[in-house]
């Protein structure tokens, strides 16, 4: 692991309610480089969802710094501010977050229509290829009503890949799949990071956050606890004792 990707210097967040001010986020400072695997915890209010929000640049600190892959973000106009999002950030939601009426592929490319850049010669062979890397080549015309939840989420992932991003954001990514589909969205995540790719996902649930390789537990908008994980769970293991655990017992 080299370069730090987030850097986070003194971040606070205040919303006012009424007369009554709201921190969602107390002076939290903390790093993640390139190549980690980390999730954050917290309880509801806890200022994880405040937090993803600020290091995905979908809003902006009360005060504090936040550094994107070195670049300090309160210094960029409103352009630059969403060229970065578009080129360093790929977002992965609980609610997938796809077109309806649109196929997978289309889904995928969509990202690339806001590249300003053109860093991607050709949109459809990179869909293609993100795809593929999902593990979903036999399925780039299905729109997602043709596809199971666990599927969109791959859609999801591709789509969230296809801009080459520094970072990929994940919150609750597997809040609406069930167990097992939840540990091969983990699996994937865990392929991907072993890749080199950089991963920081929300998650309410500690056994899914024992995938990644690295706990950061928000309470009351501060960071109470920031440890690596020493053996995370490995998504192919999980698997394997769910497989067994449902073989029918020979007689």
């Amino acid at each position: 692991m080299g370069k730090v990707i987030i850097e986070t210097k003194h971040l606070t967040k205040k919303y006012t309610v009424g007369e009554v001010d709201v921190h969602a986020l107390r002076d939290v400072s903390l790093q993640v480089k390139e190549g980690e695997f980390v999730a954050i915890m917290g309880a509801s209010g806890s200022g994880k969802s405040t937090f993803m929000n600020i290091i995905g640049c979908l809003d902006q600190p009360s005060s504090g710094d936040y550094f994107l892959d070195g670049v300090l973000t309160s210094k960029l106009n409103k352009n630059e501010y969403a060229e970065i999002r578009n080129q360093k950030i790929g977002f992965v939601f609980q609610g997938f977050n796809l077109l309806s009426r649109t196929t997978a592929i289309e889904n995928v490319e969509l990202p690339l229509m806001y590249d300003r850049q053109h860093r991607i010669k050709n949109p459809r062979q990179k869909a293609i290829e993100v795809l593929n890397r999902v593990g979903l080549g036999d399925r780039l015309d299905h729109v997602p009503n043709q596809l199971s939840g666990g599927q969109q989420q791959r859609v999801a992932i591709a789509r969230a890949l296809v801009n080459e991003p520094s970072l990929i954001l994940a919150d609750e990514p597997t809040g609406n799949l069930d167990s097992r589909t939840s540990v091969e969205v983990f699996g994937l995540f865990q392929q991907l990071n072993s890749e080199g790719i950089t991963i920081v996902l929300v998650t309410h649930e500690r056994d899914f956050a024992n995938f990644a390789r690295r706990i950061v537990e928000l309470r009351d908008g501060k960071v109470k606890n920031d440890f690596m994980i020493q053996n995370p769970l490995i998504a192919l293991d999980e698997l394997a004792k769910l497989n067994q655990m449902e073989m029918p017992n020979e007689v």
